[in-house]
């Protein structure tokens, strides 16, 4: 859509949900055609294949994952006919219980908006180069026995 606003970042800072409200009375004024307003908020969860993690790793190619986020948003935009997509994905050491992905979509209608949240969370896994190595509590260190790594493979 020609008029839709997108905006990527990856950062070290917690995420925050944009201080602009979803009232549109408030908002600027290219998000008035806008009647549906999905966020997503991706989460890292305590367990990670059934074991307890104090958060997550994540590492990124910096530039290249900017631009892959900014070719994703911009599709995404065009193919559902956004008014805007906000991206922000975290990088290095996330806490349990904390945001590692922030989406915002705004669009026309609900379905549109809701089917590009699934699309963009979709293309950034499989697309994105960020990488994530979970840093699991002591208590339940994992470490592959070598008769699991020889199964493994």
């Amino acid at each position: 859509m020609a008029n839709s606003v997108s905006q990527v970042l990856l950062t070290e800072a917690p995420l925050e949900a944009p201080k602009e409200a979803v009232d549109p009375s408030t908002s600027p004024r290219t998000n008035l055609a806008a009647g549906a307003v999905v966020d997503f908020w991706g989460i890292v969860r305590r367990l990670e294949d059934g074991h307890e993690i104090e958060g997550i790793d994540y590492e990124a190619h910096k530039a290249m994952a900017e631009h892959q986020m900014k070719v994703i948003a911009a599709a995404a935009a065009e193919t559902f006919r956004l008014n805007q997509v906000l991206l922000h994905h975290r990088i290095g050491f996330v806490p349990a219980g904390e945001a590692s992905l922030f989406l915002r979509v705004r669009a026309q209608h609900r379905a549109a908006a809701f089917e590009a949240s699934k699309s963009i969370v979709d293309e950034l896994k499989k697309k994105v180069p960020i990488w994530k190595k979970p840093k699991f509590r002591m208590a339940t260190q994992r470490h592959a026995s070598r008769s699991e790594a020889a199964t493994a493979k």
